[in-house]
């Protein structure tokens, strides 16, 4: 008994001291990597932390392994009726709603994995007339000059550099929460709703791991009120709205940006008053294709590494139009479904773009 009692301590000193140096290294973690900390190290630095992270990260997905067997679910913070997710605390969604823009603000908004990095790096080309250069010397990735407003995932706002007098603020805020003015100019990208939730599904899965719930969770989250920054249709409606009533919005469309870059990048240039010459252009053109962005994919990279992190980008998977071909049919018949329901009675003319969500017209 004498022996059983001292192994069953031993034991439970050996449990309080993992779970100790679990809390510890997540709250280390956390400081290397909130705001732009990571992001504005050397690409040297970022890759020799990430290994670091990657060797702690083991540890903590088996200390943290148990749980799973409880089941999964997507995390969300819940700000003022919207769900967020945790990267998106209180009170940076407070700023981002108390924000006053100013001129020179250009805001990139999108509902997630809908071609936020992508525009972000349109607009920085378009800028920059196709010599904007990301390097150890100079801009050091994406996240550590575009702050993403409500965010503890990128530089400040208060940080980040003008870039030709122009700031880049990414947002995933629905109107409803966005901060508006006149001075400054909002781009708005959309995409098939199978296709944001087949590369949202990779990406979170991405980020958590095996804490990533089933499939079936991920739909039924896409499809309701609790969807990160609000549902697909709700958010394209609210920014559809925009558009139509504000000349400093524009709405692009990420399948008429993938098949005529040169004409959506020539729309975009002239909302924001920039004259690109046919070298410019196709500069802009060549270094916001998809195998640039791919080739340097460490200056993209869309999130610090986590400890759930299953180490792939998550970014580039196919930078392709029929990204809504990689989940079931139910399941897609099932997004587009919810997604008509829900535009039946807007204004955003989603059968001019996505006729599949109203079969019965086609």
């Amino acid at each position: 008994m004498f022996y059983f009692l001292s192994f069953v301590a031993a034991a439970l000193v050996v449990i309080v001291f993992a779970y100790l140096w679990l809390f510890r290294s997540l709250a280390w973690i956390g400081r290397q990597t909130k705001y732009d900390a990571f992001f504005s190290l050397p690409l040297a630095q970022r890759r020799a932390l990430r290994r670091q992270i990657e060797g702690k990260a083991r540890w903590i997905r088996l200390l943290v392994l148990p749980m799973t067997r409880l089941g999964a679910s997507i995390p969300v913070v819940d700000f003022e009726g919207t769900k967020v997710p945790g990267i998106c605390p209180p009170e940076t969604m407070a700023f981002a709603r108390d924000y006053e823009p100013e001129e020179g603000d250009i805001f990139v908004a999108t509902q997630m994995k809908c071609g936020t990095t992508w525009m972000q790096q349109i607009v920085f080309q378009i800028l920059t007339r196709g010599k904007g250069e990301f390097s150890d010397e100079g801009y050091r990735h994406m996240h550590a000059i575009s702050p993403w407003i409500e965010s503890a995932g990128s530089v400040r706002l208060a940080d980040a550099p003008r870039i030709e007098g122009k700031r880049i603020i990414k947002t995933h805020l629905a109107t409803r929460l966005c901060p508006w003015s006149d001075k400054a100019k909002y781009i708005y990208v959309v995409r098939h709703p199978a296709a944001c939730l087949a590369s949202s599904v990779d990406f979170v899965s991405k980020l958590m791991g095996p804490m990533a719930p089933q499939r079936d969770d991920f739909v039924g989250w896409f499809c309701s009120d609790d969807m990160w920054w609000g549902h697909w249709a709700d958010h394209a409606e609210g920014w559809w709205r925009w558009s139509e009533e504000h000349d400093n919005v524009l709405f692009v469309h990420y399948e008429k940006l993938l098949a005529d870059p040169e004409a959506e990048i020539s729309r975009i240039a002239d909302f924001l008053g920039v004259d690109l010459s046919d070298e410019g252009m196709a500069k802009v053109l060549e270094k916001s294709g998809y195998q640039y962005m791919k080739a340097n994919d460490h200056y993209f990279e869309m999130s610090a590494p986590t400890p759930m992190d299953t180490g792939d980008n998550g970014f580039f998977v196919k930078g392709s139009s029929n990204r809504g071909d990689d989940i079931s049919d139910a399941d897609r018949e099932r997004v587009l479904k919810d997604a008509a329901e829900r535009l039946r009675d807007g204004r955003y003319p989603a059968v001019d773009f996505y006729p599949d969500l109203y079969p019965e017209n086609v």
